[in-house]
C-alpha cells in the first residue's frame, strides 16, 4: 500500500518459537525523504498493528517515541528511512533506520527556547529499552516496550 509517498506492509510473521504465545506482527514502511506526512501516517499506521496488543498506555507511549524517531530521521538526515515495528508476546520493538552513518546526540533540556533536540530524551526515559547501531551504510535507532512491564 502507498500512501503520501510512504509504502507500507503488515506483515504475519510465523517464525515463533514453540514458547511463543502467537505469532509476532510487523509493520515496514519505507519513508520518502524529508516527507513529514509520513509522522502522521506512521502513528496511525502504529496504532492499528497495536489496536489488539491490549496495552493502550504502552501503545500512547509507542506512538509518542516512533514519531520522534521517525521525525528524527527526516529532519536529520537527507535520505530516506524504514521503519520497522513488531509486536509479539515479548513487547515490541520499533526501528528506524536511515542511510546516514552519523550517530545522533543525546541533548537534554537547556535554558533556550528552542523546541527541538529532546526526542532522546523521551526515548531514553520512556522506553523499557534503546539504542543505537550500525547498519550497512546507515544506522538503526531502536526502541522497546515490555509487554509484561506495568
Amino acid at each position: 500500500m502507498t500512501i503520501g509517498g510512504s509504502s507500507a506492509e503488515a506483515v504475519e510473521d510465523k517464525t515463533g518459537s514453540a514458547t511463543d504465545q502467537a505469532p509476532a506482527r510487523q509493520l515496514r514502511r519505507r519513508l520518502g525523504r524529508a516527507d513529514l506526512r509520513a509522522v502522521p501516517e506512521t502513528r496511525r499506521a502504529l496504532r492499528e498493528l497495536l489496536r489488539h496488543w491490549g496495552r493502550p498506555a504502552h501503545s500512547e507511549i509507542a506512538e509518542l517515541l516512533t514519531s520522534e524517531l521517525v521525525t528524527n530521521a527526516l529532519v536529520h538526515t537527507d535520505h530516506d528511512a524504514v521503519v520497522t515495528a513488531t509486536v509479539g508476546p515479548r513487547g515490541l520493538r520499533v526501528e528506524v533506520r536511515d542511510f546516514v552513518a552519523r550517530r545522533p546526540r543525546l541533548r537534554g533540556p537547556s535554558t533556550d527556547e528552542g523546541t527541538n533536540g529532546r526526542g532522546l530524551v523521551l526515548v531514553q526515559s520512556l522506553a523499557d529499552a534503546w539504542g543505537v547501531r550500525p547498519h550497512g551504510v546507515g544506522k538503526a535507532v531502536w526502541f522497546e516496550l515490555d509487554a509484561g512491564a506495568a
